[in-house]
């Protein structure tokens, strides 16, 4: 029983990685409308795509680190 509240546990907690891949998709779907929009600004906007895009990843391996705790703990 013990085994079973852990998977489903573990299988919550993973679900929020969608919205992760989704969160990257925007972040980086925006860079290219913005790129092209204004071509000067390409080389900053970048900066901030990737800024965004570790935001977005940090979430994600925090969720991977609470599903090992939920699995393994």
């Amino acid at each position: 029983m013990v085994q079973a509240r852990k998977l489903i546990g573990a299988g919550s907690a993973l679900i929020a990685l969608a919205g992760v891949g989704a969160g990257i998709g925007i972040v980086f779907g925006a860079l290219i409308q913005r790129a092209r929009r204004n071509p000067q600004m390409a080389k900053r906007l970048m900066g901030y795509a990737l800024l965004g895009f570790a935001l977005c990843e940090s979430v994600a391996l925090f969720r991977l680190l609470v599903t090992f705790l939920i699995l393994f703990g």
